[in-house]
C-alpha cells in the first residue's frame, strides 16, 4: 500500500470535437464553475473530427481564469520538442502558470505517418520521448549560460538561444504503459497520466504499474514521492452502486479515497462530455473524495 501524500486534483477530458466549434470550450468553463483544478485534451492531429489540442488548450486559458489547461497526451511525434517548448513557455506566461504538458510516444503509427511524422519501433518511441523531456528542459533552462545544444538519435538542437521562461517549471507528464516507459517516467518526469480503459487489468493494474515509475525513481536517485501520478476515469453515475465507478456520486469518492490511498495516484480526470456529470464530479465527486482522504490521513 502506497499513499504518497498528496493533495488530490480534479478535471475533465474533454473530447476535443471540430464541431460544434465551441463545444469543448463551454465544457471547459462548466469544469471550472464546478470547481475542478484541470482539464485535459486528447491529441489526434491525423483526426480531422478533432481541433487542433494546442490551439484548444490556448483558446480554453483566455476563456479561464483558474483552469489549468493539459494535453492529455500530446503526440510526440508531431509536435517537435523544440517548437513545443516554446509554445509551453509561452503559454504558461500568457495563462499566469497555468499549462502542463502530457507526453505520448504516438500509438497511431499510421495517422503519425499519414501526417508526415515518422514510424518508429516502440523501443525507439521510447528512446525519443526521453530526449524530447531533455530538450524542453534544456530550452527552458534559462538560468544556465549559452546556448543548448543537444545531439540526440532523434532530436537535434544546435546552439538555440533558450526560452522564454516559464513563470515555473513546467510539469511533463508521460501516458506510459509498458515497462520501459514506466521506468523512464520514473527516472525524468514530472508525472505519470494514464487512462484507465487502457490498463490491461483495469485499477489492479495501478499497484505494479507504479512500482516500475518508482524503480525508475531509484535508479535516478529520485523520491518517488516526486512523481505525481494521474489517471483518465470513466463510468457512470446512477442510484444505486454497481462496479468500478458506477453508482451514486458516494460511491464514486469511496472508490476514488480507496484508489490514492493505496496506490498513490492523486489526480482523477474525468472522461465525459456530460454537463452534468462535470458537475456532479465537480460539487459532489471531488469534496467528499478529499474529505474521506483527509480523515483517513488523519488530518
Amino acid at each position: 500500500m502506497t499513499d504518497y501524500g498528496h493533495d488530490l486534483t480534479f478535471g475533465a477530458f474533454i473530447s476535443p470535437v471540430a464541431t460544434p466549434a465551441q463545444r469543448p470550450v463551454e465544457l471547459a468553463v462548466v469544469a471550472e464553475h464546478a470547481g475542478l483544478d484541470l482539464v485535459g485534451f486528447q491529441d489526434h492531429p491525423y483526426q480531422p473530427k478533432l481541433q487542433d489540442t494546442w490551439t484548444l488548450m490556448s483558446y480554453v486559458a483566455a476563456r479561464t481564469r483558474r483552469l489549468r489547461v493539459v494535453g492529455d497526451v500530446l503526440s510526440l511525434p508531431l509536435r517537435p520538442p523544440a517548437t513545443l517548448a516554446r509554445a509551453a513557455a509561452s503559454l504558461d506566461r500568457l495563462s499566469g502558470g497555468r499549462v502542463e504538458i502530457g507526453l505520448g510516444a504516438g500509438a497511431f503509427l499510421d495517422g503519425v505517418v499519414a501526417m508526415g511524422g515518422p514510424r518508429l519501433t516502440k523501443r525507439e518511441s521510447v528512446d525519443a520521448l526521453e530526449e524530447a523531456i531533455t530538450v524542453l528542459r534544456g530550452l527552458w533552462a534559462t538560468d544556465e549560460r549559452g546556448a543548448f545544444t543537444f545531439d540526440g538519435t532523434f532530436y537535434r538542437v544546435t546552439g538555440v538561444h533558450r526560452g522564454p521562461t516559464p513563470t515555473r517549471q513546467v510539469p511533463i507528464h508521460v501516458g506510459a504503459y509498458g515497462p520501459r516507459m514506466l521506468r523512464l517516467t520514473g527516472r525524468v518526469a514530472d508525472g505519470w497520466l494514464p487512462s484507465l480503459n487502457y490498463l490491461p487489468e483495469g485499477l489492479s493494474s495501478l499497484t505494479k504499474m507504479s512500482e516500475q515509475v518508482d524503480t525508475g525513481a531509484a535508479e535516478a536517485e529520485r523520491d518517488p514521492a516526486a512523481i505525481t501520478r494521474l489517471l483518465n476515469i470513466g463510468g457512470r453515475f446512477a442510484p444505486n452502486a454497481g462496479g468500478t465507478f458506477d453508482g451514486p456520486p458516494a460511491h464514486w469518492a469511496e472508490q476514488i479515497a480507496e484508489v490514492a490511498l493505496t496506490t498513490g495516484v492523486s489526480g482523477f480526470l474525468l472522461m465525459d462530455d456530460d454537463p452534468a456529470a462535470i458537475d456532479v464530479f465537480g460539487q459532489e465527486v471531488a469534496p467528499a473524495a478529499r474529505e474521506l482522504v483527509r480523515a483517513a490521513r488523519g488530518r
